[in-house]
């Protein structure tokens, strides 16, 4: 068998958990995931890209410019160990592509940007393999958010005539892709606001953990609907699409700054916390797409028992698993890099207009051959 449409997608999310990385085959249009990898972060990583990403973080351009390349050498790491358990020459990857970590997202202003780290020219070097990065800045330069991308992605494996879908990603950040059951609709998307992030800051403040395995800490706590009111206070919620955000937003200091935290429990804090994600993303799809009849989770969150719970608690539709419609939810965003990377080698437009608001469709990332 001729492995000629095999690319690998690259993703280090929001989460800042680690690094997914999928091998794809991409014959025929068909998407079909052959294997799978997954490289988590050391706490030392996860701290030093917390303080990188936080909010006015005071940082020396040598401690980017170390990060850019350290990151990159786990990104060869990664694709490396997929290749050498598959068996596969680098020959044989027609294209990486590499998402790359964002440290800072800031799509609105005088002067748009977003800063993904991870530097594609060492990956194209030391894997041999053609690497496609630096997707968002091109949708920025076009007028766009530069996020969500992975939408255009959503619709090619999600859609379905018979059925509005939302496709709910939770990672760092929550996100969502509303798929009309009308091809001739718009497809939107957008970021919802906080997913994981706040969660999992607040476990590792208190109990030295680096996420909150099934919610099981949340779920020994009381939510205080007073608390979650006020946080929803925050104007990005009642923005309308398009709008995108980051954990450089949405962070600790962002909820120290909202309320006085001493006052509650760190446990009934989680269980907030957890319920203002679930209720955003179930407010975000009332307002945008009240006939939605499914929805379909992947990203980190699928694995935490309390929050599905509280979105199926709060959710208008039945809410399930993409590993109910063919994808891991974990392996979603990996994926879907490596089919942008095929979009941007073949010349096709990887942004949605109507999702992230550019002035139009364009051709996504930079090639390093």
């Amino acid at each position: 068998m001729e492995h000629t449409q095999l690319y690998i997608g690259l993703m280090s999310g929001t989460s800042l958990d680690g690094i997914d990385a999928a091998l794809v085959d991409l014959n025929d249009n068909d998407v079909k995931l052959v294997a799978f990898e997954y490289l988590p972060f050391s706490m030392e990583i996860q701290r030093e890209l917390q303080h990188l990403s936080a909010p006015n973080a005071l940082i020396t351009l040598q401690q980017y410019g170390e990060m850019d390349a350290r990151l990159a050498q786990w990104f060869v790491q990664i694709v490396k160990t997929l290749l050498s358990k598959q068996n596969l020459p680098a020959s044989a990857i027609t294209a990486i592509g590499s998402h790359g970590q964002t440290v800072h997202h800031c799509p609105t202003g005088a002067f748009p940007f977003s800063l993904q780290i991870g530097d594609p020219n060492y990956i194209a070097q030391q894997t041999g393999i053609t690497t496609v990065a630096d997707f968002r800045r091109r949708d920025i330069a076009a007028g766009g958010q530069g996020a969500p991308l992975v939408p255009a992605f959503h619709e090619a494996v999600f859609h379905c005539e018979s059925e509005t879908r939302c496709i709910v990603n939770i990672g760092g950040i929550a996100n969502v892709t509303v798929l009309p059951a009308n091809k001739n609709e718009a497809v939107l998307g957008f970021d919802t606001g906080t997913g994981n992030v706040l969660l999992n800051q607040w476990i590792q403040r208190h109990c030295e953990d680096c996420y909150d395995a099934n919610g099981e800490w949340a779920s020994t706590g009381s939510i205080n609907y007073a608390l979650v009111e006020q946080l929803k206070q925050d104007a990005y919620f009642a923005l309308l699409p398009p709008k995108s955000t980051g954990v450089d937003y949405f962070s600790l200091d962002w909820l120290e700054k909202q309320c006085e935290l001493h006052h509650y429990k760190p446990e009934d804090v989680q269980a907030s916390l957890c319920y203002l994600t679930a209720l955003t993303i179930c407010e975000a799809i009332s307002r945008v797409a009240p006939e939605t009849a499914r929805i379909l989770v992947c990203g980190g969150g699928v694995h935490n028992a309390y929050l599905m719970q509280l979105l199926s608690e709060n959710a208008s539709c039945m809410v399930q698993s993409t590993a109910d419609f063919g994808l891991h939810p974990d392996h979603v965003e990996a994926i879907a890099f490596a089919w942008l990377a095929k979009q941007t080698l073949h010349k096709k437009t990887g942004n949605l207009q109507a999702v992230t608001g550019a002035t139009e469709a364009v051709i996504l990332g930079g090639i390093y051959v």
